[in-house]
């Protein structure tokens, strides 16, 4: 039977949700359920802010906790089968993330304005645009629809040409620079989970359209996650 558990951001304390060992004893082997009652019982001495993750696997209060414990800094869930072993180095699990939709400044692109490859995403923190994360790799479509309103500065353009890939977030290929095509602030929408940490996005965002309509200045940056 599956398995499902709040997952986190950046808790205010530290929950364990899995055990790869004990006593010596590699675990990874062992059907999720076993590794589970291994791990509850080695909770029972733990005191905050060490908690043990919850667990269901009731469809509706997994659905439930989706739904209320967004606004404690829950991303999502991550499910489980109980008699699966730990995939160690595969993605076996199954992440359900919760995801908004919002705007975000585009202050430069990587690639060429004709060919916009990602939108480089702004947004005004602390009273100046600040780079606060990159969008995955944009569709033919994308490009298509954003290329038309990408232009040259009118002005003194408030980020570098060159950026560590470390400014764009961990997404980089390897670290090291990055050139930017810096254009005229426009308004996007995108897609982007629930990963902000006040001063930038923790995960990639996905491009859903320009909106040449608002104004880059009123952009609401978003209530950091709890």
């Amino acid at each position: 039977m599956d398995r499902a558990a709040p997952r986190r951001t950046h808790p205010a304390s530290y929950a364990a949700f899995d055990i790869l060992a004990r006593a010596g004893r590699d675990t990874r082997r062992l059907p999720y359920d076993e590794r589970r009652g291994l791990l509850e019982q080695l909770s029972s001495a733990w005191r905050p802010p060490l908690n043990l993750s919850p667990v269901t696997s009731n469809r509706d209060i997994a659905a439930e906790w989706f739904e209320i414990y967004g606004a404690a800094g829950i991303e999502g869930l991550v499910v489980k089968g109980g008699a699966q072993t730990y995939p160690a180095g595969l993605r076996g699990w199954l992440k359900v993330k919760r995801r908004t939709t919002l705007d975000v400044v585009c202050g430069a692109v990587i690639g060429t304005r004709s060919a916009p490859q990602e939108v480089v995403a702004g947004l005004p923190v602390g009273g100046a645009l600040r780079i606060v994360g990159r969008t995955a790799p944009l569709s033919p479509s994308g490009r298509r629809a954003l290329a038309p309103w990408l232009v040259p500065p009118a002005g003194t353009h408030p980020w570098p040409s060159t950026v560590t890939t470390t400014m764009l977030g961990r997404f980089g290929a390897a670290r090291g620079e990055i050139d930017l095509t810096l254009v005229e602030p426009i308004v996007v929408e995108v897609i982007a989970d629930a990963a902000w940490d006040g001063s930038s996005f923790r995960h990639l965002l996905r491009f859903v359209r320009p909106r040449p309509d608002a104004e880059a200045s009123s952009v609401p940056v978003p209530k950091p996650d709890r």
